[in-house]
């Protein structure tokens, strides 16, 4: 799935008042915060990830990672924090069309 302009900037809309959901601390990209992560994805379908690292490039990398291994989209990264979006069964977020 490929989002628009327009529907990744409604869903940055809809992410600007959540917290961050998950928060990577110094251990990194686990098996566990992936799991966290996904569990997250399915119950909410728009999460924000805290990644705490200053490094610029490491953080692209782990975000990336993250995306490809949940299977979720990625809306925005921010500061230390990522938006992630991934369709859930149930379908709660209706993403106008683009």
């Amino acid at each position: 799935m490929i989002l628009s302009t327009k529907q990744k900037q409604y869903l940055k809309g809809l992410a600007h008042s959540l917290k961050p959901v998950v928060l990577l601390g110094n251990n990194g990209l686990t098996e566990g915060v992936l799991a966290e992560i996904d569990n997250a994805l399915n119950h909410h379908e728009l999460i924000k990830v805290k990644v705490a690292t200053t490094d610029r490039e490491q953080k692209r990398l782990i975000c990336d990672a993250i995306a490809r291994e949940t299977k979720a989209l990625n809306v925005q990264l921010i500061g230390h924090n990522l938006v992630l979006y991934r369709e859930s069964e149930e379908k709660k977020i209706r993403i106008p069309k683009g």
